[in-house]
């Protein structure tokens, strides 16, 4: 399956992904597509042949729970609708707690890196082989960036990748920026990690650009491609030929121009960087269609269930983590604490970022202090359900704590929760309402 050179569509630059030359394919986060028709654009960039790769972010594979059957149903119902050859996941876990630790359900809003443990390969190699099981078409998996290391891993990332592969048969999704990421924050060797990972999996590669601060790289996808990061990509492009390679962003979004000189520099770098056809690894033919044949790797421990216990530890440890990272709970023992810190605010930003591009009404009503008063809540209530009703949960902690001093920005977001909130609000801040309501009408 030859993909070709794509960039990441999204919404926000939907008119200069049309209008960019020498596209053969995109990507589109499926959880912001509806499950039974497209945006326009997309239905133009099919119709001129372009194929959309539907590309996961809440699965969370690499969580201790099972994947969730609704998750997996939404995601096959768009792969159904695109009419894609694959669809795209990541290596990581989102959320924790919740039954298997007997604690509150906890939602990092974030992908979380996967400890490098056997227990949590065996998790991760059966909740891939559930997804294979419920999806129309071959599934990859990409490799994530992170701040942090877990204590004692017992594989090298490359290491963790061809087990993986080995076990289940998934294909890879690899992003030379986040192995770049990797390599400033948690001193891995990119080289190293393509030496030891199957490089005939791959299914295709993520390219794009971050910034380091206080010698720590930010994976942003809000800033152009780096040098180093295009070098990974030649060291990768050494060893094989991808079958297809992705321009990324999802913030700060550049002019056309701008995407299309980055897209002919990612086309450079592969040219300069290309082999003799003799030295190169031809990758492996995609795995069949069908869902029940993706999910049958060729190595001894394809298929089988995760080592008894094996959940119930990487529950135990990934709520921990997590608990620390959004709830304030101690730090889990071995762990960087400063690195921690950064992980732990690098959440509260980028919730408080999201929930004003689903909810942007809020930033609105309230002005310059929104940011400062969504961060002083997130610091006292951790995540629980999707950002929707992270919105809704702020704004009803403002009503509760008393309100805006500005009674138009009262009125206004009084109204926006009210609306939103369903037909049996809390019991105490539908008091609140009521009253906010009775004193507007009264003035």
């Amino acid at each position: 399956m030859k993909l070709g050179i794509g960039i990441g569509w999204r919404p926000e630059i939907a008119a200069e992904v049309e209008a960019l030359t020498g596209i053969d394919w995109v990507e589109a986060v499926a959880e912001n597509l509806c499950a039974d028709h497209l945006p326009g654009s997309l239905v133009r960039l099919r119709e001129r042949g372009v194929t959309v790769v539907p590309h996961g972010v809440s699965l969370g594979l690499g969580g201790a729970d099972r994947p969730d059957a609704g998750r997996l149903a939404s995601l096959a119902a768009r792969a159904e609708l695109l009419g894609t050859p694959l669809v795209t996941e990541h290596i990581a876990f989102v959320r924790a707690g919740g039954p298997l630790t007997a604690t509150p359900r906890l939602e990092a809003g974030h992908l979380l890196p996967v400890p490098r443990t056997w227990d949590a390969l065996e998790v991760l190699c059966e909740n891939v082989r559930i997804a294979q099981d419920s999806l129309p078409v071959p599934l990859a998996l990409e490799n994530i960036a992170a701040l942090i290391s877990w204590p004692d891993e017992e594989l090298t990332e490359g290491q963790f990748l061809a087990e993986l592969v080995e076990r289940t048969g998934v294909r890879l999704l690899i992003d030379v920026a986040n192995l770049h990421t990797n390599h400033v924050n948690r001193g891995e060797d990119p080289a190293k990690a393509l030496d030891e990972l199957p490089v005939e999996a791959i299914a295709y590669v993520h390219v794009a650009g971050g910034v380091e601060k206080d010698g720590v790289w930010h994976d942003t996808h809000a800033h152009p491609v780096t040098a180093p990061v295009l070098d990974v990509l030649a060291e990768l492009r050494s060893r094989v030929d991808p079958p297809g390679v992705l321009l990324e962003r999802d913030d700060a979004f550049p002019p056309g121009a701008e995407l299309a000189a980055e897209l002919e520099t990612i086309r450079g770098t592969l040219r300069a960087a290309a082999e003799p056809e003799t030295n190169r690894v031809t990758p492996r033919a995609a795995a069949p269609a069908s869902g029940a044949g993706n999910s049958r790797g060729a190595g001894p421990l394809a298929g089988k269930p995760a080592a008894p216990g094996a959940r119930d530890r990487t529950a135990v440890a990934q709520t921990a983590l997590l608990s620390s990272l959004v709830a304030g709970t101690p730090a889990p023992e071995g762990f960087d604490h400063r690195r921690l810190r950064v992980q732990s605010r690098a959440l509260a930003a980028k919730r408080a970022d999201v929930v004003a591009k689903v909810a942007p009404e809020l930033p609105q009503i309230l002005g310059d202090g929104y940011r400062a008063a969504f961060l002083d809540y997130a610091r006292a209530r951790p995540m629980s359900g999707g950002y929707r009703r992270d919105a809704l949960d702020f704004a009803e902690r403002i009503l509760i704590s008393g309100g805006l001093a500005d009674p138009v920005a009262q009125r206004r977001l009084t109204h926006w929760w009210e609306d939103r909130s369903g037909p049996r609000p809390p019991r105490r801040t539908a008091r609140i309402v009521r009253a906010a309501r009775a004193v507007l009408v009264g003035k």
